[in-house]
């Protein structure tokens, strides 16, 4: 006996054994046992999702012997025939391959004549949108008088190509995408009953592989059993698929959020080792990032285990700032769009991660202690100073001598040792009231966002760490005009206005524009570490 493959040996045959799409079925199986049926119905939805397979159990349902219900016996003879693809009551079309009006019109001839089987005569059309102009003009008009004892089942992935005037004649039915978890388990169920051995993690990776479409995870299952020798494990079938290892795409990032160019440059290396498809991998990460962007904003939304493992994004997240998270996605998305443009695949997805290391956003430094002599040095100097913090003793019984509440509390958070989410909170705080270890502070409405529960947590935990005391902190929503923010902000504006007006006076820089004509298009003030 020929060897049948997995897709259409657990086809599903009854409305009962589909996977997903409930919100079809119900209403199918209502209108089958209500004995209310519309002439034309439309199916959409992406490849391998279940529509032709919905359409035929349909037209089971339809001319089952024992009568028409929402659970066809599957043993009469009309019920075998259908499995068999061989009743001659359901016509099943494929649109791509009869486009001419010719062929549309010699199908539709038959329509007038009784079934001779079953008791309705069904037209199954596939694709439908591949007809053309002609075509559905033909098909219009046996659509709006169909005889009773005709149904027409059809099934489309791109129903925009439709004509209204097909629409609007059909009951629509839109299949959804099938989740990964879905997909995952019931390969699983089809495994247990063959009988093969298999791990979970490898039913995952083929499930994510599917993309949505149960029938594309069975052929891939048949593929990964032929691979792998009659057994589904995690290291075949990640060898088949060519797929990344999270753990690569792990190290990408942590290398991004320490700034760490060699280490960054490494994890490339290793990388490139396994010969990846760079388009995947940029997916990879683009999924990563945008599970972290949503742990930033809700720390508490469940987190989806087949991205990334929950601990690993969650330190991320404190790794990353949120406006980091958004400026690595946004230039991955770019660079996924434009790799087939670089000279070569790896030159061009190394240059993506580069460019994330280069245009990171600025980052306000923990404290800088100079000598008075190297401070009065750099103030006579064109040199721009950089930002000073001075030091602020740690005591349990004195808080720190302060000049006033907004200093006090810019000098507080540098000293702090935060990161993430509740370093930006501190940042856009502005001190409002301090009663030794009791803050009240008031946060801008345009982080109030930013203000989640854990984030509140490490903050006091990170004064608590500073202050060797139990603190207490209350937090209002108001306007600022003197967080720590604020001051960066001033501070960069006047460095930029002092190197505007440095570059303006300097002799060489006007020699050139009169010489070549030259004019300035940008100013970006040096810090200390660019020399």
């Amino acid at each position: 006996m020929s060897y049948q493959v997995l897709a259409r040996k657990w086809r599903p045959r009854t409305f009962h054994e589909l996977v997903g799409q409930e919100h079809v079925v119900r209403t199918l199986t209502n209108a089958l046992d209500r004995q209310r049926l519309h002439h034309a119905f439309l199916f959409t939805g992406t490849r391998g999702v279940g529509k032709t397979t919905i359409a035929r159990i349909f037209a089971k349902s339809l001319n089952c012997e024992v009568g028409i219900s929402s659970s066809p016996c599957g043993e009469c003879g009309a019920c075998r025939e259908i499995d068999a693809s061989r009743f001659v009551d359901l016509v099943e079309v494929d649109a791509a391959s009869r486009t001419k009006v010719d062929e549309t019109r010699e199908l539709l001839e038959n329509v007038q004549y009784a079934p001779s089987r079953g008791r309705f005569k069904v037209y199954l059309i596939d694709e439908v949108h591949m007809f053309s102009n002609h075509s559905f003009n033909a098909l219009l008009k046996t659509l709006e008088e169909p005889p009773p004892h005709v149904k027409f089942l059809l099934a489309t992935t791109d129903p925009q190509k439709l004509p209204v005037t097909i629409l609007s004649r059909c009951l629509q039915f839109s299949l959804k995408r099938l989740p990964t978890s879905m997909i995952a388990g019931y390969l699983h169920q089809v495994l247990v009953q063959e009988n093969i051995p298999h791990e979970a993690a490898a039913l995952q990776l083929i499930a994510r592989a599917g993309d949505g479409s149960m029938r594309d995870a069975l052929s891939l299952l048949d593929q990964a059993i032929a691979f792998g020798g009659g057994e589904v494990e995690m290291a075949a079938v990640s060898a088949m698929l060519g797929s990344i290892d999270r753990r690569c795409i792990i190290g990408l990032l942590e290398a991004l959020a320490a700034n760490d160019a060699p280490e960054l440059l490494r994890q490339i290396a290793v990388l490139d080792e396994n010969a990846p498809d760079y388009t995947a991998v940029l997916a990879e990460l683009l999924s990563l990032l945008q599970r972290i962007a949503l742990a930033q904003v809700a720390p508490d939304a469940p987190m989806d285990d087949e991205i990334a493992d929950p601990e690993e994004v969650r330190r991320l997240t404190e790794a990353l700032l949120p406006e980091e998270v958004q400026l690595f996605y946004q230039i991955a998305l770019l660079g996924r769009r434009d790799l087939s443009l670089a000279p070569d695949p790896h030159g061009g997805f190394e240059m993506v991660l580069l460019r994330m290391l280069c245009f990171r956003p600025a980052i306000l430094e923990t404290a800088v202690h100079l000598p008075p002599t190297s401070l009065a040095a750099r103030q006579n100097s064109s040199a721009p100073v950089p930002t000073m913090v001075t030091s602020v003793p740690h005591s349990t019984s004195l808080p720190p001598t302060v000049v006033s509440s907004a200093s006090e509390w810019q000098v507080l958070v540098a000293q702090l040792s935060l990161s993430g989410v509740a370093k930006q909170v501190a940042m856009h705080c502005e001190l409002a009231e301090r009663q030794g270890h009791r803050f009240l502070l008031v946060l801008a409405p345009s982080h109030a966002q930013l203000l989640t529960k854990p984030a509140e947590e490490r903050l006091q935990a990170a004064l608590e760490q500073h202050l060797g005391a139990s603190v207490s902190l209350k937090f209002q929503i108001g306007r600022t005009t003197a967080t720590p923010a604020h001051h960066q902000d001033q501070q960069q504006a006047e460095r930029q206005q002092a190197a505007v007006e440095q570059t303006r006076q300097d002799p060489h820089v006007r020699d050139m524009q009169e010489m070549f004509d030259a004019r300035i298009t940008a100013i970006h003030p040096l810090d200390e570490s660019d020399g």
